[in-house]
């Protein structure tokens, strides 16, 4: 959402409230009792999350609720238990062990269905199987694969066993897998031999092989044979996944885990260019993430839920692991493109299994919008009820599409704010329970404690944008970097003292609803997905003839933003379609398809300061409104404004 137009925005908003009758089938019944849990979980932080956490099966009782402050922190100090045992056992031994927990669904329509039990038997044969490669509580398991039942299996056994684990996007080219995984450092990683996307068949363990000779911490690679391929297996290395798993038994006593022990590591990108490693706790991942989840979502035994997100981003370890099987609900797990092979995929998949709740991402829906409304007539999606985002700001056209024409005024439309570094989404509604505000990130949520400040850490007035900080820990908040404890400090905590500063924009309208416009730092989204301008800057800078790069992020209708890159060429280098190729598969190449750039642009020069600091938020502006607003004192050439407005105009697209 762009700034210059947010305050037009805000003025013009309304709520929009909750169906009675569905607000009355939550599991806490009314909106005033929501409200009240609330309020409570703000006032009393330990009581609620005691209370929360005693909703959970525990080994060991912990010693004090909260302990610390920002940055430094604890939640059930001493207290023991396992994230497994939370997400599987528990709704076991209710007597759920039947009911579905998983249904996987691949591009090409073939599909598995596991029951809880299943599934925890599958868990704890490949947990076995860990341990017989030597893996013990603490150490590290690296997961580089695409949305497979075999991920999620993964996942829960280091969960059982105490693993610490990190999962990579699968599109992630050779040197983003190779920079996070010099970085982890993990003893066993598990592969595919290729997946599937939009027909193609992408190899994934032959990039494996290209950067393990250089991570000597790798003992054992576990191959998944998704599509049979012809690939290289090193014999002592290497394992196929059914061999490994058939060896094992199907009971596997579960890890005693301290509370705040680390449980998850994910890699975010930063402004640097060199990828974060966020530490997670696993206990208290689950924790928060089963009651937001259970709010956010209105969760209930008989959901058949289904987050589109891929298991290389947090968020389908939030909702689709953490939030969906601590609830022990039903969870759709999708391998493949959102519109192949034909383009209504999406919908293809919620009238299949009946989706009742969906957590998505705004470019999803952006997505199904351009469509138009006769793709959508073909189908019966009367099922509907929640739908959930998070990734982006959401814009108010596509919030009222999602609403009146998907939803038929029927369903709960609960846009969300969160990072990676928050795990779950801290400012948000309630399903049934929140009024809805189009364009609004939420409220702010149980057990948080949110504000918008100036750059001096001083509280604005209500209407005004700022920096987005959160005041107070909670359960899921990062907790460090990996290996970079000092880099955790001064990323996130030395910008507002005791505050985690977000790095983002936003400001808080006279209803107490947070909107979210952007980043402050030079980072942005693309579907979700935050790109480092560093990152692909870098890249850009690897071709020869490029003297000088900045990229900016630009609103885009379907990716909600997308990479546009200025190059200044060196003496005796000419703008082409060639350097033009070349310049944008660097940046592919060393990060992704994800930041494949939507406009190249070559300038003579760049807009920068005195002190020689190139200006992106002049450039953002003249490529997105045409003209420069801002103060352009600070600039070394004031006049070359003019002549950058000439140029974007002209600008040839890629």
């Amino acid at each position: 959402m762009d700034q210059s137009g947010i305050l037009q925005v805000v003025k013009n908003s309304t709520l929009v409230y909750p169906d009675k009758k569905k607000e009355q089938a939550t599991s806490i019944g009314s909106s005033k009792a929501f409200q009240e849990l609330l309020n409570q979980s703000q006032k009393e932080p330990a009581a609620f999350w005691e209370n929360v956490a005693n909703e959970l099966v525990w080994f060991e009782p912990w010693k004090q609720a909260i302990s610390g402050t920002l940055p430094d922190f604890r939640f059930f100090d001493g207290g023991i238990s396992n994230p497994c045992v939370n997400l599987l056992d528990r709704h076991i031994e209710n007597g759920a062990g039947n009911r579905t927990a998983l249904i996987w669904e691949g591009e090409n329509s073939e599909s598995k269905f596991y029951t809880y039990n299943m599934l925890l038997a599958e868990v704890n044969r490949f947990a076995n199987a860990l341990k017989t490669f030597g893996v013990k509580k603490g150490d590290c398991v690296a997961v580089y694969l695409p949305n497979l039942t075999e991920a999620f299996i993964a996942v829960l056994a280091c969960f059982r066993i105490g693993a610490v684990y990190n999962t990579i996007f699968s599109g992630y080219s050779e040197k983003s897998l190779k920079d996070r995984l010099t970085n982890f450092e993990p003893k066993v990683i598990v592969t595919a031999d290729a997946t599937q996307r939009r027909g193609n068949i992408i190899p994934l363990k032959e990039k494996v092989d290209q950067v393990i000779p250089n991570i000597p911490s790798i003992e054992a690679v576990v191959v998944v044979n998704r599509l049979r391929t012809d690939i290289n297996m090193q014999a002592g290395r290497d394992y196929w996944w059914d061999e490994v798993i058939n060896k094992e038994s199907i009971h596997c006593i579960p890890e005693r885990i301290e509370a705040n022990e680390p449980g998850i590591v994910f890699y975010t990108s930063g402004t640097t260019g060199k990828p974060k490693g966020v530490v997670h706790s696993g206990m208290a991942f689950v924790i928060q993430n089963y009651i937001y989840a259970k709010y956010h979502m209105d969760h209930h035994d008989d959901d058949v839920f289904w987050c589109s997100a891929d298991i290389g981003w947090l968020t389908m370890h939030i909702w689709g692991i953490a939030g969906a099987l601590a609830n022990g609900v039903t969870t759709v797990v999708y391998e493949g493109a959102p519109d192949y092979p034909t383009k209504d995929r999406f919908y293809q998949i919620m009238q299949k299994y009946r989706v009742n709740k969906l957590f998505t991402a705004p470019t999803a829906l952006r997505m199904l919008k351009s469509m138009g409304e006769e793709t959508l007539q073909k189908y019966d999606l009367s099922c509907l009820d929640v739908i959930s985002l998070v990734g982006e700001p959401f814009d108010p056209e596509t919030w009222q599409w999602t609403y009146e024409v998907l939803g038929k005024k029927q369903i709960s439309v609960n846009n969300t704010w969160g990072q990676t570094e928050t795990a779950g989404c801290p400012i948000a509604g309630a399903a049934w329970l929140t009024p809805m505000k189009p364009g609004s990130a939420g409220v702010q949520f149980l057990g948080a404690d949110v504000a918008i400040v100036d750059d001096y850490g001083n509280p604005v007035e209500p209407g005004t944008l700022g920096n987005l900080v959160i005041r107070t820990p909670f359960p899921m908040l990062c907790r460090t970097l990996w290996k970079e404890p000092e880099r955790y400090y001064s990323a996130y905590f030395s910008k507002v003292d005791g505050c985690y500063f977000a790095s983002d924009l936003a400001l808080e309208d006279e209803d107490g609803y947070f909107w979210v416009v952007g980043r402050s730092d030079d980072a942005f989204n693309v579907a979700g997905h935050r790109l480092s301008t560093m990152e692909m800057e870098s890249a850009v800078l690897e071709v020869k003839g490029v003297s000088e790069v900045a990229v900016i992020g630009i609103p885009d209708e379907i990716k909600g933003e997308a990479p546009v890159v200025f190059v200044h060429l060196s003496d005796g280098h000419d703008a082409s379609d060639d350097i033009r190729e070349k310049i944008s598969n660097s940046i592919i190449g060393q990060i992704g398809k994800i930041a494949k750039p939507k406009e190249i642009i070559f300038t003579d020069t760049l807009p920068k300061t005195v002190s020689g600091k190139i200006m992106r938020r002049l450039l953002k502006e003249v490529v997105v409104k045409g003209t420069v607003t801002g103060d352009i004192t600070g600039l070394e050439d004031p006049a070359m404004v003019e002549q950058l407005k000439q140029m974007v105009t002209a600008r040839t697209k890629v």
